[in-house]
């Protein structure tokens, strides 16, 4: 048996999970009556389906590398120097996250999120007011 033919239950086990944990239901929406009696095997979807949308997380005042790690690679996430110096992210697990657009708990809704960092050894209390 190959390797791909052993991995392919713990791959789709793990695209499951990560779906189930965004909190987006997989289930369409369809309307009570279709479901119980037209006897289609076509599945009807409403008409102005929602987009999908993530809650942002409290990753402030915490590492950015880490942040970056929570939130997962499928995220456009962009990092900005939060000191107005223009200095560029290279290693974010050397940064600290000071703002994030959008902020903690809300809806993202908008890309790429935006993550305000200063160098680990930096305040946030020095950073320019966007």
């Amino acid at each position: 048996m190959t390797a791909a033919k052993l991995l392919r239950p713990t791959l789709a086990a793990m695209l499951l999970a990560s779906v189930t944990a965004c909190g987006a239901s997989s289930a369409p929406d369809v309307p009570e009556s279709a479901a119980t009696g037209s006897g289609s095997a076509e599945t009807r979807r409403s008409a102005n389906p929602e987009p999908v949308t993530a809650t942002m997380p409290d990753v402030i005042g915490g590492n950015a590398g880490r942040a970056h790690e929570q939130m997962g690679s499928g995220l456009d996430l962009a990092f900005e120097d939060a000191s107005g110096q223009g200095r560029p992210v290279d290693d974010p697990a050397e940064w600290r996250v000071c703002s994030s657009r959008p902020g903690p708990n809300q809806q993202i809704t908008d890309h790429p999120v935006v993550l305000g960092v200063v160098r680990i050894a930096e305040s946030c209390e020095d950073t320019v007011p966007e």
